[in-house]
């Protein structure tokens, strides 16, 4: 692709690399952003700077945030006893969405995949464990994605918190094996928290 200007390759290079964003679409987008006045290009350099320089991490479940605790481990009214384990925060996003889960989430970062060079260190499962081990929690909900990788990171969690007196369940399996949680529809996604099986009695199916 050649370019007539310097300055707009560079921005159709920085943009490309956004997941999903090809040449064409960067450029697309450089020069409708060329076209708008320069206070909304402004507007949406200092809001990705700000973004990346004050964004943080809720100490409790690791979900973003803008303060150390997340809106949702600071909600009263949520029932801090059942905590529902995602890959990530647009996992906790997509559950959020559907209304159905009145809980506390943990977000571990990933899911264990060895071909990918990502073990157990790598997710935050140590906090999940000292988590249930404090007592403090009656139920963990398994919610990853019904792939090899996500039913590897579920009995690995499984048996290092078997000993605790909790119940351990997983979604049920209205999610298509092999598909990715974010992308299910709001209605399936809540029926399958909602209808919840024991994490023994489904990993016993499989």
């Amino acid at each position: 692709m050649e370019f007539s200007s310097k300055l707009i390759e560079k921005a159709v290079n920085e943009i490309s690399q956004l997941p999903g964003i090809g040449k064409r679409s960067a450029l697309r987008l450089a020069l409708h952003l060329l076209k708008q006045p320069k206070e909304q290009t402004r507007f949406l350099a200092e809001a990705l700077l700000s973004m990346r320089a004050d964004i943080k991490y809720c100490d409790n479940c690791h979900n973003i945030s803008d303060s150390t605790t997340c809106e949702i481990c600071a909600n009263t009214n949520r029932n801090h006893q059942i905590v529902c384990v995602v890959e990530d925060i647009r996992d906790v996003m997509a559950i959020e969405n559907t209304g159905q889960f009145r809980g506390v989430y943990h977000v571990l970062g990933g899911k264990i995949s060895p071909i990918d060079g990502v073990g157990p260190s790598q997710l935050k499962i140590s906090t999940l464990v000292e988590k249930v081990k404090t007592g403090t929690v009656s139920e963990v909900i398994f919610a990853l994605s019904s792939t090899m990788e996500g039913d590897t990171t579920n009995f690995y969690i499984f048996k290092q918190i078997a000993d605790c007196d909790i119940v351990v369940s997983t979604i049920a399996r209205g999610i298509a094996v092999g598909d990715e949680l974010e992308y299910a529809d709001e209605v399936t996604l809540g029926r399958s928290i909602l209808h919840r099986v024991p994490f023994d009695k489904a990993f016993k199916n499989n």
